[in-house]
Parts: C-alpha cells; sequence; structure tokens
C-alpha cells in the first residue's frame, strides 16, 4: 500500500507558504464524538465497529469524501503504519490494538481522519509554512460534510464533548512544525519554551506529543481549548509563532555577529557528510539536514531550495526509505542505502 504516495513529496512540506524558511508546516485536528455512543477509550469492540460502519455509511453518501482513499486498519501493516506516521498522516498511538480503526485521507494528503482514535473522529489539516486559518478552513471543511449525516456529541454549555477534558469546547488543536537551530545553537531554546509554556502552548517533538525533538524541529500547540473559540485559538497560535520567529532570528543573527566562521564551517561540514558519506541513521540526516536548512535560510547555500531539503528529510525516514526502495530493510542496510538516495538526491537538486 501507499506506493504511489512514497514517490511524491508530501503537499505539507512543499516549502511553500509563509514564513516557510521557519516553519516547515502547520496542522489544525478537530476532535469529534458521535452522540449516543461510548468513546473509543471505554467502548466495547461492537460501539467500536458501529463507529466504523457509521462513518463507512458516510462515506458512501458524501461527494467531498469521495474524492480520498479509505483504509481499514486490518489492511494496514507495521511498515505501512509507520509510513503513514512519518508522513503526518496518524498519530504514532493510532494504530495500537487496531481492531476497528480506519482513516480517510484526501487526494492532495491535505486532510486526514481517523477514526476511533481516543475520540470517534479526529479530522486534521496540513498546510505549508505558517497558515493556522487556511489549515483551520480546510478542516473545518470536512468537519461540517461528515456532521451533514452523523450527530456530534455537543453540550450548549461545554461545546464538543471529547474523551480527554482537555480537549472539550472547540475540541481543536492547533500546531505548527518550526525549525529552531539559532535558539539551540545560543543555548537560548530552554528560555524560549519556558515563555511558550506559561503563555499557554505545548512543545512537543517531531510526532507530537510523547516524541522526541529531531534535527532542531519542535511541534508548539495548543494547550486549552475549552472557553476559546476557534478564531481566539487561531490568533494565539500566530501570535507566538511570530514571537518565536522573531527570536529565532535575533538567534541567528548572533550567530552570524559572534560566530560567522564556526557556523559556516558547521554548515558546509554537514554538507559534505551528507554529499559523501556510505553510512547514515536517520538520526544523523535529521540533524544535518537542520544545519544545510539553517545554511540555505542564511544564503550559505543557495543552490539546494527548500522543498528538496523537505524532501530528504521525509524520505530518509526509516519506512519511507523501505517503500522508496520496495523492500523491508534491517537497520543497517538502511542506514547503508539512506546515505546512497541521499547522495542520490543531493546530486539531482543541485542548481
Amino acid at each position: 500500500m501507499f506506493e504511489k504516495m512514497v514517490k511524491n513529496p508530501a503537499a505539507w512540506l512543499s516549502g511553500e507558504g509563509e514564513e516557510a524558511l521557519v516553519v516547515l508546516s502547520t496542522r489544525v485536528r478537530l476532535a469529534r464524538n458521535i452522540a449516543g455512543c461510548k468513546y473509543p477509550t471505554s467502548a466495547n469492540s461492537d460501539t467500536r465497529k458501529r463507529i466504523v460502519d457509521y462513518f463507512d455509511s458516510t462515506m458512501a453518501r458524501s461527494s467531498l469524501l469521495a474524492e480520498g482513499d479509505y483504509y481499514k486498519a486490518n489492511d494496514i501493516n507495521e511498515l505501512d503504519r509507520s509510513f503513514l506516521v512519518e508522513r503526518h498522516l496518524i498519530s504514532p498511538t493510532f494504530l495500537n490494538g487496531e481492531q476497528h480503526k480506519a482513516v480517510h485521507i484526501d487526494q492532495f494528503e491535505r486532510v486526514s481522519i481517523m477514526v476511533n482514535e481516543e475520540d470517534h473522529l479526529r479530522t486534521q489539516a496540513l498546510a505549508p509554512g505558517l497558515d493556522p486559518k487556511g489549515a483551520y478552513e480546510l478542516a473545518a471543511k470536512y468537519d461540517q460534510d461528515v456532521g451533514r449525516y452523523l450527530e456530534y456529541d455537543y453540550d450548549p454549555d461545554f461545546g464538543y464533548l471529547t474523551a480527554c477534558p482537555t480537549n472539550a469546547g472547540t475540541g481543536m488543536r492547533a500546531s505548527v512544525l518550526i525549525h529552531l537551530p539559532g535558539l539551540v545553537l545560543t543555548k537560548e531554546i530552554e528560555r524560549v519554551i519556558n515563555n511558550i509554556s506559561r503563555s499557554g502552548l505545548a512543545v512537543r517533538g517531531f510526532y507530537g506529543e510523547g516524541t522526541d525533538v529531531l534535527g532542531n524541529l519542535f511541534q508548539v500547540s495548543n494547550q486549552n481549548t475549552l472557553g476559546l473559540s476557534e478564531d481566539d485559538i487561531i490568533n494565539q497560535i500566530s501570535r507566538m509563532t511570530r514571537s518565536i520567529i522573531d527570536a529565532e532570528a535575533a538567534a541567528r543573527q548572533r550567530l552570524v555577529d559572534e560566530a560567522a566562521d564556526m557556523i559556516e564551517d558547521k554548515i558546509w561540514r554537514a554538507y559534505g557528510i551528507l554529499k559523501n558519506a556510505r553510512v547514515l541513521t536517520s538520526e544523523e540526516v535529521m540533524n544535518l539536514l537542520s544545519a544545510l536548512r539553517l545554511g540555505h535560510a542564511m544564503k550559505v547555500i543557495d543552490f539546494i531550495d527548500i522543498a528538496h531539503i523537505n524532501e530528504i528529510l521525509l524520505v530518509s525516514q526509516p519506512a519511507h526509505l523501505q517503500k522508496f526502495y520496495g523492500s523491508e530493510m534491517d537497520h543497517n542496510r538502511r542506514d547503508f542505502v539512506r546515505a546512497q538516495m541521499v547522495r542520490e538526491k543531493l546530486r539531482g537538486c543541485e542548481k
């Protein structure tokens, strides 16, 4: 499965959109539950199956959903599960205990709908660059279409009801995936993270909650949904992201002012390793691409565009690598093939 998908770059990594040199992507997720049904965390097998059946029926009636692809969890093997996680189309925990779950993915990979994750339905939209308003409008389009056929669990006082109380209200989580090497190198990142936390936002790793930071890429998202409108959340994430971008720009300028030669050396060393290495782990590639991305933004390396850097970042992930070459590999073989793939990609994208 997904062989065609792996040959095409993910739309959210196109390198387009506002502030794309710092913000890779924006995601908006809407959590919904169907009225009168126990939520997945406490529902029995029959109830979870009924939820999938309800969504099947919605699929049959919705012209919007007909434009995408629909997969049942039992048909998705372990490699394909990891592939979808790497592509940010499902959460890392979604297919754990995979009975009676499904995922809908629109034809451009901008929207995915997880059925029976923590909530009955989790609709997420991805947009390149900083675009919480655009991502929300896209997610809301699908949410409203599904809501024509299914009655959501909604309370006049509390809004949309969710499995986790922190998601109640709008049921909306907005997040940005942001690249902050300047703040890491100047050792200001902890201060900035503390400021983010005090503002009511959360900082997580590359794949979201419970995951590690890789390649100086951080996910920043709202924590509160109750008592806030969708516009409030959009404005909050936009305002804080711009503040972080300003802090990152100041940190990068400080690096230029105080250690320009060392930073240039770091960037060119990273390029040299990527261009010539025979063995590379996925973590090494992420960190080296972080330096390359910084070099592109600082105009040290101007012959590789950001879209190509993003493509290498994604295809070098373990599941993508195996899908790309059509062969399952142990980690030693992956490290060798990854280095070969990176060398080929760099040769092909240099201007």
